[in-house]
């Protein structure tokens, strides 16, 4: 005698649900960088639809699935990590043969080798993202995306306080500034290289170790270049355009700044959702 099929049960209540799955789950994964292989300890929530018919998702086939994947990204580092995703997304749909869409949204911590002003090595961290939809025929949309650390210094105290001690005193205060950028991938497009974009559209980098005069260049770099958190997100959109802009006009973009403010109690935002097209105009 067979286990009774709990989830194959008619629900009371006969209503569709967009997503049901397994958020939270940590797991070591592999990727291939062109000079290297990383290893990402990524967190991943994954989720398919279900019908009014049916009571319950088969979970542990969710569970399957990611380590049926996993395992082979260290026997065969994946290219990227939406593309991994994207493999994931693809067999929660054979598995669960009810569904009509799938989703994976996958997070890691990804370091890179950077040089202070005095050129002294570190290894500086970073987020990456990746977001993957897929649907039943084929269709699939992935996401990539990256949240970096920097600085900013305030332009508006700065002109206050030139307008007020004489035109060649540059102070100001200074934020944190967290800078996100999302990008669907069309193939072409790579974390490093919005790594790159986001921390460029920043008035400085930051960097875990600073001797002296590394601070005082940064400090410096931060205050020859004072933006505003809508000058972060407007930057960051140009230079998306500069670097993307042969790829197709419905390609989507998000891309967000927070400043972590210094003298006020509050933080400060701005964000663009928004399509490679609609940037062009």
């Amino acid at each position: 005698m067979g286990l009774p099929d709990v989830q194959s049960w008619k629900p009371r209540s006969g209503f569709k649900l967009t997503r049901v799955g397994i958020k939270g789950i940590k797991k070591q994964v592999y990727i291939k960088r062109p000079d290297r292989t990383v290893q990402l300890i990524t967190t991943m929530d994954v989720s398919v639809d279900l019908p009014a018919s049916k009571k319950g998702s088969d979970l542990s086939r969710n569970s399957e699935v990611i380590e049926e994947v996993v395992e082979q990204s260290i026997r065969e580092p994946s290219p990227s990590l939406e593309a991994l995703c994207s493999e994931i997304a693809e067999k929660l749909l054979q598995k669960h043969e009810y569904a009509t869409h799938s989703e994976v949204h996958a997070s890691a911590d990804y370091f890179l080798d950077r040089f202070t002003p005095g050129k002294r090595k570190t290894m500086e961290p970073y987020r990456i993202m990746s977001d993957v939809f897929a649907s039943k025929g084929g269709k699939i949309k992935r996401f990539i995306g990256v949240e970096v650390m920097g600085m900013t210094a305030c332009p508006c105290a700065m002109e206050t306080i030139r307008e007020a001690y004489g035109k060649d005193l540059k102070m100001t205060h200074n934020q944190r500034s967290i800078a996100t950028l999302v990008m669907e991938s069309r193939g072409s497009v790579d974390a490093d290289d919005l790594i790159d974009i986001a921390e460029a559209s920043m008035s400085s980098p930051t960097y875990e170790i600073l001797k002296r005069s590394d601070e005082k260049d940064v400090v410096v770099q931060a205050h020859e270049n004072p933006k505003f958190v809508e000058d972060v997100v407007r930057d960051m959109l140009a230079n998306i355009i500069k670097k993307y802009g042969n790829l197709p006009d419905d390609t989507e973009i998000a891309a967000k700044s927070e400043s972590l403010e210094s003298i006020h109690k509050h933080n400060a935002f701005a964000e663009r959702k928004t399509t490679l097209g609609e940037l062009k105009k």
